[in-house]
């Protein structure tokens, strides 16, 4: 079968993460509702995923048996998700209009329903035991697909990931690529403040995996690392992105209070201006 995923250059790669911290703001201020810094967050680690030559998909047949598997455990990134399977052409672009509207498939969390989507997710915590599920069928049927499984620093907390992460390493899950989007901020405050969780690399370590620590915001690094762990042995591969959360809008960045917010249109307009002047 003839693949249909779409590559674009670097400049290009670049030039769409501006244009999809826009569509985040557009998104979430039309719905009057949403997550906003999260997904401002991992723009990077998302367009370098889908248009880096990385990822192997078919948007004309998503359920192709040969596909790469994405699962999104931290859910309220979903405007981000959206965004970045419409561009793939997973749906018409058209749709996102109707984030979070009662009758959309376009929920504040993502489900089964929509193309492109692997799992329904929503607590966050959960995600990273169904992408090991994943792997290890595949490993079963001898399909040579990666499992990616993207995650929040926040569910870092939670005991169910470091029973999956013990899980992971024991079995020597190589098809299993973790990307964690490192802001240091969940939604009510500060990890390092809530409940402390470095060091992340030491932990992953400790349990048999391979670690790369790198510049979430630097699409070259994030390429790098993810064309890397499709090469590690006996091994799953974390990738941890260090980011700024609500990264491009300097009023909101490093903030907590921003992780979900309805947007007002005086500050819309002041965010649509700070992104502007990035272009």
């Amino acid at each position: 079968m003839k693949l249909l995923s779409k590559k674009l250059t670097l400049p290009e790669m670049q030039n769409l993460c501006q244009s999809f911290r826009q569509e985040i703001i557009d998104m979430v201020f039309n719905a009057k509702s949403g997550h906003i810094a999260g997904p401002l967050s991992a723009v990077e680690q998302y367009v370098a995923l889908y248009f880096g030559d990385i990822l192997k998909y078919n948007p004309k047949n998503p359920q192709w048996e040969k596909r790469d598997k994405v699962v999104v455990s931290n859910g309220h990134y979903a405007p981000l998700l959206y965004l970045t399977l419409a561009e793939a052409g997973f749906f018409d672009k058209e749709l996102l209009k109707t984030f979070r509207n009662f009758e959309s498939i376009l929920q504040g969390h993502p489900n089964r329903k929509i193309p492109g989507v692997e799992t329904a997710s929503g607590p966050v915590g959960e995600g990273l035991s169904q992408a090991i599920g994943m792997c290890l069928a595949s490993k079963l049927d001898k399909n040579p697909c990666q499992v990616y499984c993207l995650m929040g620093d926040g569910e870092q907390q939670e005991g169910s990931i470091w029973e999956a992460v013990m899980f992971a390493g024991k079995h020597k899950l190589d098809n299993l690529i973790c990307l964690i989007d490192r802001n240091n901020i969940q939604i009510g405050g500060f990890t390092e403040t809530i409940m402390p969780i470095e060091s992340l690399q030491k932990k992953y370590e400790s349990f048999n995996w391979k670690v790369l620590n790198i510049n979430g915001h630097n699409l070259k690094e994030i390429i790098n690392a993810l064309n890397q762990a499709k090469f590690v042995n006996d091994e799953p591969t974390v990738i941890i992105c260090n980011t700024i959360s609500g990264k491009g809008i300097p009023f909101i960045e490093n903030k907590p209070e921003w992780h979900s917010k309805v947007i007002a249109q005086e500050t819309y307009n002041k965010m649509i201006k700070e992104l502007d002047k990035n272009k």
